[in-house]
């Protein structure tokens, strides 16, 4: 797509939604604040942006919370414009629906202001031409397909991890942002946040300050999507304002059973909530040959750290599905295991393990051994990864550069079938060897039909 055609039909849609704020349900913003007095930027250079999916994620992302680092979330930005929230439960909808167009309205001194539009489904948020990106807080099964339906759509998508279900949907994500030239940022914030902790020791590995890594383990299970026969008699009513049969969308039917959150119970083995977050830093610091093949060791005893090992604060417990073992090409060896000790809780975390010394890091930490390594600064020459401190801020960057973000979808597709393939074999409890030029398992036809799976017809891409 031509860089300056997109941005130029953008700023005309903006304009044009300006003068007719009854057509498109924009924002009737003609204002000293439309017009960027005050300090704050003019309509036409924010980023119009809707939110969906608006549960606890979702709503910390529009409004304010821990893993967004700006206070008040994307509506408190002068560089975003919010016109629209979406949510199957109306409850949620109409809650984060009253509270925008009340900062607004009170932003933009206009008592009766109505520009931020509720909606239940989120088709016909990607149907509206003056909105350029889409915020993604979904349950698990839906982040690939609304991230896909997005990009065809024209939107530029930040999406919360986990960002597919499946390999082939990961590959379909990779694909589909590629050919529609769109922006596409995972939540897997580590990368940026955090006081660059996470940064700081994948470049003091790379760099070689703890010798040749040798081995690296990860502080989370990975996990797979492994759904099993529905048998339960357990249906309950839906509850008013749920769209129920929007929210299974591709998943097979059944019905309702008194929950629904970011999955439904026996869907999955290991961990794909936590997992992307480390998973992600392990395989940015590892940085493995992407063309070659990787043996994936099942182990069904949780596996333990050495007793001298330094380690951040904080555990979690044994791993309930046993263990994987990733032995990479370059001759490091990724363990899923547990810090020493029977804590459960803890934010996971990794630690780097080489031939002169440790490092491990999590959101609260990073250690070494010996203890002088992290005193050792990067050098000029030293080689630097992607550098960025926000993550959010990042994403808008690329909005209007069209440059790559930090977790762009060929990053985020290593994290998840990472993780993905570890889960598999879990699940199948036997050692695999994963392809990733081919993208499937080697002579392993049941291990392979777990790399996809079909959705309802009318989920069909």
């Amino acid at each position: 797509m031509n860089k300056k055609n997109s941005i130029t039909r953008r700023k005309f849609l903006r304009k044009l939604a300006i003068g007719i704020p009854s057509v498109l349900s924009l924002p009737n913003i003609i204002t000293s604040a439309a017009l960027g007095s005050n300090g704050q930027l003019p309509a036409s250079e924010r980023t119009t942006m809707g939110f969906i999916g608006l549960g606890g994620q979702g709503t910390g992302h529009l409004l304010g919370g821990a893993w967004t680092y700006v206070s008040g979330g994307y509506m408190a930005r002068e560089d975003v414009q919010v016109l629209a929230v979406c949510d199957v439960r109306k409850e949620r909808r109409d809650r984060a629906h009253q509270r925008c167009n009340q900062i607004y309205a009170e932003k933009y001194a206009q008592a009766a202001y109505n520009g931020v539009q509720a909606y239940n489904d989120f088709r016909e948020v990607l149907a509206r031409p003056d909105i350029d990106a889409v915020l993604l807080a979904l349950p698990y099964h839906w982040a690939a397909p609304m991230s896909i339906m997005a990009a065809k759509a024209g939107k530029d998508v930040y999406c919360e991890k986990p960002i597919a279900i499946t390999v082939q949907e990961g590959r379909n994500v990779v694909e589909t942002f590629k050919r529609f030239g769109r922006i596409y940022q995972a939540g897997t914030q580590q990368r940026s946040e955090y006081g660059g902790k996470f940064r700081m020791a994948c470049e003091l590995v790379r760099n070689g300050r703890i010798g040749q890594l040798r081995e690296v383990y990860a502080f989370r299970q990975p996990g797979a999507f492994v759904p099993g026969t529905w048998t339960s008699d357990q249906s309950k009513p839906v509850p008013d304002g749920f769209d129920w049969d929007l929210w299974l969308g591709p998943l097979p039917w059944r019905p309702f059973e008194g929950s629904a959150g970011h999955t439904l119970p026996g869907f999955f083995v290991g961990d794909i909530n936590w997992s992307p977050h480390h998973y992600d830093i392990i395989m940015w610091t590892i940085n493995p040959d992407s063309s070659a093949p990787v043996e994936i060791q099942y182990e069904g005893a949780a596996s333990r750290l050495p007793e001298d090992t330094t380690y951040p604060a904080g555990a979690i417990g044994r791993p309930r599905d046993g263990n994987v073992h990733y032995h990479f090409s370059n001759g490091v060896v990724l363990h899923s295991t547990a810090y020493p000790g029977e804590r459960v809780g803890g934010e996971g975390g990794a630690c780097f393990v080489g031939t002169k010394g440790r490092i491990s890091v999590d959101r609260s930490n990073i250690v070494s051994h010996p203890a002088d390594i992290l005193n050792e600064p990067i050098q000029p020459d030293d080689t630097r990864v992607y550098y960025t401190n926000s993550h959010s801020g990042n994403f808008l960057e690329c909005i209007r550069t069209r440059q790559p973000t930090m977790c762009e979808p060929g990053t985020a597709f290593r994290t998840i079938s990472t993780i993905l393939t570890g889960g598999i074999a879990m699940a199948l409890k036997r050692t695999l060897t994963w392809d990733p030029l081919k993208n499937e398992f080697l002579g392993d036809q049941q291990a392979n039909r777990l790399l996809s799976y079909t959705p309802r017809p009318q989920w069909h891409s």
